[in-house]
């Protein structure tokens, strides 16, 4: 089996990378060489590599920073996909392709199913359930993986954030209205695989680690972990204050509310979902 990433520097790209099964041979390009919004570069690379399933990890994260940027999110979210959909079915190649929470407004109180309306409410989310949609409509065989609040032990994330700030200050004030669930790179990588690995898969799944949280209990965790296990100093001690989303203002407005369902994915490929907090402890005292 020969797998393509798409965006291989990212946190999940590089858990792709680590991820993968024995029996397959990983190919892995960043945006230097392969850019997911030049067309003739998807179709160019994907004849030349004739891989068997792509998988797309590339996207534009920057979620207040597309609200002033959306020529450049639209590009990479939703024309990037339209892309590769266009090339993967024209060359019969299986299409993974990640997606996100911020389809939805956030606006109900239990798990979204992978059916659900799509309702962005803003230009990052807008951008990424037009990519769905595009994939939908040109290439209905593909698979759509839907997360949240990624994270891994390097690199730009929460929980490498949290760590920083508990380190320097005394006091933290963390969003404890915004409920969504963590997620390891990995086990979104780990769990690709296992639908790749069912030929039947197809169309919309949630992949999150299980459980759910607001970004204050995640931040809490953070920190008691982190004291547990020698991470933080033990002589140090941090406040952590929940704090509503109205006091900490950005560009870009959050679901409130994003838990995924993912009886689907657990149906389809008899992965199992560990709660978040047992993953995240995992990933602390792995290092």
């Amino acid at each position: 089996m020969k797998v393509l990433i798409a965006g291989k520097n990212g946190q999940l790209g590089q858990q792709l990378q680590k991820q993968a099964p024995a029996h397959a041979t990983v190919i892995g390009h960043g945006r230097d060489t392969l850019d997911i919004a030049s067309k003739e570069q998807v179709f160019s690379v994907l004849k030349q590599e004739q891989p068997d399933i792509v998988i797309n990890a590339a996207a534009y994260t920057a979620v207040d920073k597309a609200e002033s940027d959306a020529e450049q999110a639209h590009l990479i979210n939703a024309r990037g996909p339209e892309n590769l959909a266009l090339a993967c079915c024209e060359l019969s190649i299986r299409l993974v392709h990640v997606s996100t929470d911020f389809v939805f407004d956030g606006s109900q109180s239990h798990p979204y199913q992978p059916g659900d309306t799509r309702k962005p409410l803003g230009v990052y989310g807008e951008s990424k359930a037009r990519g769905e949609e595009a994939i939908e409509a040109i290439f209905p065989e593909a698979i759509i993986v839907r997360t949240a609040w990624v994270y891994d032990r390097e690199g730009g994330n929460f929980v490498n954030t949290m760590l920083r700030l508990m380190s320097e200050r005394d006091q933290l004030g963390v969003v404890a209205d915004q409920i969504g669930t963590p997620t390891w790179a990995g086990t979104l990588a780990q769990s690709i695989y296992a639908l790749v690995a069912n030929d039947a898969a197809k169309g919309i799944y949630h992949c999150t680690d299980a459980g759910a949280a607001s970004w204050y209990d995640f931040a809490v965790a953070i920190y008691e972990e982190g004291k547990a296990i020698g991470l933080l100093p033990t002589e140090k001690s941090v406040k952590v204050d929940p704090i509503a989303a109205s006091e900490y203002p950005t560009p870009a407005t959050r679901p409130h509310y994003s838990v995924l369902d993912k009886t689907r994915l657990i149906k389809d490929t008899g992965f199992e979902l560990k709660h978040w907090r047992q993953v995240l402890r995992n990933i602390l005292t792995s290092q």
